[in-house]
C-alpha cells in the first residue's frame, strides 16, 4: 500500500484526539466505536497516532480487525509494531490476516523475529504460510492467496450453492466472487462467476456451466506477466496451477493493482537514469537517495566528456565562427528530446507486450520516416527563425547568414532522424543483451545523442562555412 502524507487523511486529524482519549479512559469501546469504519480509514488514523499508543490502539481491537488494519498500514510501521509485540502477541493478530497479506508481513521481518512467530501459530497456518514464503515475492507464487473457492465438477447446482454458503460461513475468503471447478485430483477444470452459479438452472452440473478455458499462470510466473494476463483478460481473480494443472490458489486484482503501480513507479525512476527506489520517497534516507542516484549521474558525466572531445577537435572553426556556439543547444535539445521520445514509446509497449525483439525492423520502418519528417519540421522552424531575426535586423549573421540558416536546418533534420532511429533500437539493443532498458536507455540515449549531434553539427558546418572560415 502506498503512504499518504498527513495533510492527505483529514478524516484521521479529526478522529485521533477523540481516539487518544478513549485510549486513556475506555479502551473497551474503541472496537465498537470503530466498527463501522473501513480498514484502510482504520489504518490512516493508525498511522496518524503517536508511535507509543499505536501497540494499545491494536490491543483495544478485536483480532480479526486488528488483522485487517495491519493489512493496510504502512509497511514499514507494520514491521516495527509486530517486532514489538511478543511471538503470541503477533501470532494472534497474523493469524487473522489473508494467507498472502500474512506471507508478506512475515516476509519484511527480521528471519528470527519471522520464525518465531511462525512456531506460535496453528500447525496448519503455519505450514500454508511457510509453503507461501518458499516462492519468491515477485512472482505469481509470492502474490497469491489460498483462500479461494473451488468446488467438485459433479456436483449439481444446488450442492455447489451449500458447498460455496458453508465456505463463506467458515471465515474469510477473498475471491468468493469466482467459483473453480476442479476434478477429483484437484486440477482445475472450468470457472465461473458467483452470479452465473446463482442464475443457473436447479438439477442440473456445475460442469454444465462452467467456462473449460480457464486462463492460469504457474508459481514462477513474473508479476510483470501476471499483470499482463489480468489485464488483458480483464479478470478479477487469477488461478494459479502447478504442472499438473492442480489449483495452487489465486492472485486478486487488488495484489495486480498494486504491482502496476509498483512497476509504473520503478520504471518511471530507472527512465529517469537512476536506481528504482525500494521504499517511498519520504522514507528513503540520505545515503539511500545519493546511492541510488549517484552511480549513473556518474556515468553520465563521464560519458558527456565524449561530447567535450568532440568539441575539442573543432575548436579552430568554433572560434572563426563563434555564432555557431549559439545553437549548440538546440542542436543537443532536439536530438535528445526525440531519442527520449522513441525510447519511452518503445520501452512502454514493450512492457505492454506490443513489441518483441523479433519486431525491431518494423519499428526502424515506422520510426525512420517519423523522424525524417519531425526533423524536416524542427529545421523548417529553426531556419525560419534564423532568417526572421536576421531580416528585421534583430541579429546580424553578415555573410554567415545563409549558409549558417542550412547549417542548422540540415543538422537538426539529421540529428532527430538519428535521435528516433537510436532511441527506439537502444532497447532492443539492451533487451537483447539481458539488461533492462529502463534502467540504461535514457543514459546512453543522452550520450550517444549528444556526440552524435555536436559531430554532425560541426561537420555540417565545415562544409557549407567553409569558404567563409578561410
Amino acid at each position: 500500500m502506498t503512504p499518504r502524507a498527513k495533510e492527505d487523511r483529514p478524516l484521521a486529524a479529526l478522529i485521533v484526539p477523540d481516539l487518544l482519549e478513549l485510549l486513556e479512559e475506555h479502551p473497551a469501546s474503541i472496537g465498537p466505536q470503530t466498527e463501522e469504519m473501513h480498514p484502510a480509514d482504520l489504518a490512516d488514523v493508525a498511522e496518524a497516532l503517536p508511535e507509543e499508543h499505536l501497540r494499545a490502539f491494536l490491543a483495544a481491537l478485536p483480532k480479526e480487525r486488528a488483522a485487517e488494519v495491519l493489512e493496510y498500514l504502512d509497511e514499514e510501521l507494520r514491521t516495527q509494531v509486530l517486532e514489538e509485540l511478543t511471538a503470541s502477541e503477533a501470532a494472534e493478530i497474523v493469524a487473522e490476516m489473508t494467507p498472502d497479506e500474512r506471507a508478506d508481513a512475515l516476509e519484511e521481518l527480521d528471519e528470527d523475529v519471522a520464525d518465531e512467530i511462525l512456531a506460535e501459530l496453528e500447525p496448519a497456518d503455519k505450514a500454508e504460510t511457510e509453503r507461501l514464503l518458499q516462492y519468491d515475492p515477485y512472482t505469481a507464487g509470492g502474490l497469491m492467496t489460498t483462500e479461494f473457492v473451488s468446488v467438485d465438477e459433479g456436483l449439481t447446482v444446488e450442492e455447489s450453492l451449500r458447498a460455496v454458503r458453508a465456505m463463506a460461513r467458515a471465515g474469510r475468503r477473498e475471491a468468493m466472487y469466482t467459483i473453480y471447478t476442479v476434478d477429483g485430483a484437484g486440477r482445475l477444470r472450468g470457472v465461473l462467476s458467483l452470479r452465473e452459479l446463482l442464475a443457473a438452472p436447479e438439477g442440473s452440473r456445475l460442469s454444465e456451466h462452467a467456462w473449460t478455458e480457464v486462463v492460469s499462470v504457474t508459481p514462477d510466473t513474473p508479476q510483470e506477466e501476471v499483470s499482463q494476463v489480468t489485464s488483458n483478460y480483464d479478470l478479477v481473480a487469477l488461478p494459479v496451477v502447478d504442472g499438473d494443472r492442480r489449483l495452487l490458489g489465486v492472485v486478486t486484482v487488488d495484489d495486480v493493482i498494486d504491482v502496476i503501480q509498483e512497476e509504473q513507479t520503478e520504471d518511471a525512476q530507472k527512465f529517469g537514469g537512476m536506481e528504482a527506489l525500494e521504499e517511498p520517497y519520504m522514507q528513503v534516507s540520505l545515503w539511500q537517495n545519493v546511492r541510488k542516484r549517484g552511480g549513473w549521474l556518474a556515468v553520465l558525466a563521464v560519458s558527456e566528456m565524449l561530447t567535450a572531445s568532440v568539441m575539442a577537435r573543432y575548436e579552430g572553426e568554433l572560434a572563426r565562427v563563434i555564432l555557431l556556439a549559439q545553437f549548440i543547444p538546440l542542436i543537443m535539445s532536439s536530438g535528445g528530446n526525440s531519442g527520449s521520445q522513441a525510447t519511452s514509446l518503445i520501452i512502454r509497449a514493450m512492457a505492454l507486450g506490443e513489441v518483441t525483439l523479433s519486431d525491431w525492423w518494423r519499428v526502424v520502418v515506422r520510426e525512420l520516416p517519423a523522424g525524417l519528417l519531425l526533423g524536416i519540421m524542427l529545421g523548417t522552424i529553426a531556419t525560419l527563425r534564423i532568417m526572421a531575426w536576421h531580416l528585421m535586423g534583430l541579429y546580424d549573421y553578415g555573410a554567415h547568414f545563409t549558409p549558417l540558416a542550412l547549417t542548422v536546418g540540415i543538422t537538426l533534420i539529421v540529428i532527430v532522424t538519428i535521435g528516433s532511429l537510436t532511441g527506439s533500437m537502444l532497447p532492443f539493443v539492451l533487451r537483447r543483451l539481458g539488461f533492462d532498458p529502463a534502467s540504461a536507455s535514457a543514459p546512453f540515449v543522452a550520450t550517444l545523442v549528444d556526440v552524435s549531434a555536436i559531430s554532425v553539427y560541426f561537420s555540417v558546418a565545415y562544409m557549407l562555412l567553409r569558404g567563409t572560415l578561410l
